[in-house]
């Protein structure tokens, strides 16, 4: 395996250049897409690869349940620097694994105590609560979901605006994009490099539905000013994995690109470009963590097999 087996772990810096480049020049939905399948990739590989070293690791602590072959100086050999690396691996994976686990239960968890509370509400698509605190969101579901929004949030816009803020919500529970949130938190946990990524898709994301209420209301104007104002006194949605309205912190680049032309819809940008280039390296650079992680991982495979005893 060699020095293969760290490469997963670092290979996120590559997915650095276009976690900005395709927010600003690709069409939201493909970015989002593009990013969300690049920060999988690496978060899995880089896993796979603590995996991998903790098995090594594990292998070294007297007293472990795994075969004494696994510890022989042949199968050390084949992982560099395997006697720090190996044990560092063990408490990184129990790491990762448990920042996994209380995000996705976190998400879990409001996701089921939304639905408690909207459940003696109406079964609407749209449910608006009696509350001053302004506040909207998308709340998936297993019918597609509802719009959660409150009168004090209500109040602050116009007919029109109201109408951007539903369709707004409506493209977040159509195009899923809580599955894109939660999966970009997952790949952030799993691995900090991945962070950049995590905060483009949550931008891309909300420009995406920003685009869908902006061609079902008819005005990007409107939309743009229904942002704008939510943006001033909206709390934003309960949990980073669920689709809120307007949050702190990209509306100005979002109110900006609504009041200019409609992006360009491309699959893939053109190599020739500054994205292009980006997104290439990307790509390259996902592609080369998985096959180091599996190269590595069938190597270690057989390894393990040839030192078992029978």
């Amino acid at each position: 395996m060699g020095v293969f087996v760290f490469l997963p772990l670092v290979l996120p810096l590559s997915a650095w250049p276009i976690a900005r480049l395709a927010e600003q020049h690709l069409h939201p939905r493909a970015a989002t897409w593009l990013l969300t399948a690049v920060a999988g990739v690496l978060a899995v590989c880089s896993t796979l690869c603590l995996a991998l070293l903790m098995v090594v690791g594990t292998a070294q602590l007297p007293g472990n349940p795994l075969p004494d072959g696994w510890s022989d100086p042949e199968v050390r050999e084949a992982v560099p620097y395997d006697e720090v690396a190996g044990k560092v691996a063990i408490p990184a994976l129990f790491v990762v694994l448990a920042a996994c686990t209380r995000a996705a239960w976190r998400h879990h968890r409001v996701r089921r105590r939304a639905t408690y509370v909207l459940a003696g509400l109406p079964a609407q698509s749209v449910a608006v609560l009696p509350d001053r605190t302004p506040y909207a969101y998308a709340l998936p579901g297993r019918r597609g979901g509802r719009v959660v929004a409150t009168t004090g949030m209500l109040e602050g816009l116009t007919s029109s605006e109201r109408r951007a803020l539903f369709a707004h919500e409506r493209a977040h529970l159509s195009g899923r994009h809580h599955r894109f949130l939660l999966a970009v938190q997952l790949a952030a946990r799993a691995n900090p490099f991945l962070r950049p990524l995590r905060t483009a898709v949550s931008y891309t994301a909300e420009r995406w539905a920003d685009e869908e209420a902006a061609a079902a209301v008819g005005s990007r104007r409107v939309v743009a000013r229904a942002i704008g104002k939510a943006a001033l006194v909206s709390r934003g949605a309960p949990i980073a994995t669920l689709a809120g309205f307007a949050v702190a912190g990209p509306v100005p680049r979002r109110v900006a690109a609504l009041l200019g032309p409609a992006p360009v819809e491309r699959v893939w940008p053109p190599a020739s470009t500054t994205v292009g280039l980006a997104a290439w390296g990307a790509a390259a650079g996902a592609t080369v963590s998985a096959l180091s992680s599996a190269n590595s991982a069938v190597t270690l495979f057989f390894i393990l097999k040839a030192a078992t005893p029978l």
